[in-house]
């Protein structure tokens, strides 16, 4: 090839049709995959309504003239004995922490092309939040049915409580389940091979979403549990 003829071709294409041809070639001004860069603006942007949300219940906790009801007793479970504060919440806690274990093992075995080691620590990932999400379900169940909690009120004092709580904890189980069925889905189609040519960097991506939501789970457990 000439001095010109490669001149030409790293030349950039000029007009509409430039355009087309550059954006249907996927042009990056970065090293940083689209999914990648996507996912990190849409992680940051929860980042700032979970933010909210924290930071209202903590301005809700602090000015309420009404005594704030104690977690570890509403949240204690009795198994034949004594009750235990926060037992099941600790185990919720467990479960997401055991889950970004399996999920960093997902992306290592990705990037290491071993498709179905890949395809079954995503499935045992979304195992694990399955099972989280059905011990809120329970835990919801427990405090609308047994304890007559409500969004508008509760038994052992402030109203707020219910509001905050149903809110903050319902808006990260509706992740957690949108996570679930996400990795579900790209595990298939790692195990399915669907990955080979183009490279398994949508496994890392949707690490990044899950490691959020159990970073997440973390910051709502030290506020609103051990608070």
């Amino acid at each position: 090839m000439t001095d010109t003829a490669a001149s030409d071709a790293l030349s950039p294409h000029r007009g509409v049709g430039g355009l087309v041809d550059d954006w249907s070639a996927d042009k990056q001004a970065y090293h940083v995959p689209w999914g990648k860069a996507m996912m990190w603006i849409f992680l940051v942007s929860d980042t700032f309504i979970f933010t909210c949300f924290l930071t209202s219940y903590m301005n809700v906790r602090i000015s309420t003239t009404e005594p704030w009801p104690y977690p570890s007793e509403i949240f204690a479970l009795s198994f034949g004995g004594e009750p235990i504060p926060l037992i099941l919440i600790a185990i919720m806690t467990f479960i997401l922490i055991t889950s970004s274990g399996t999920m960093a093992l997902a992306v290592n075995f990705g990037y290491r092309r071993e498709r179905t080691k890949t395809a079954l620590l995503m499935c045992a990932t979304a195992a694990f939040g399955v099972c989280f999400v059905g011990m809120q379900v329970f835990e919801w169940t427990k405090l609308i049915v047994e304890e007559g909690v409500r969004p508008w009120g509760n038994p052992y004092g402030a109203p707020q409580f219910g509001s905050v709580f149903f809110m903050i904890t319902g808006f990260h189980g509706l992740h957690v389940s949108a996570g679930v069925i996400y990795l579900l889905i790209v595990a298939r189609k790692v195990y399915r091979g669907d990955y080979e040519k183009k490279g398994y960097e949508i496994v890392e991506i949707t690490g990044l979403y899950w490691h959020f939501v159990d970073l997440v789970w973390v910051f709502i457990f030290a506020f609103f549990y051990l608070w």
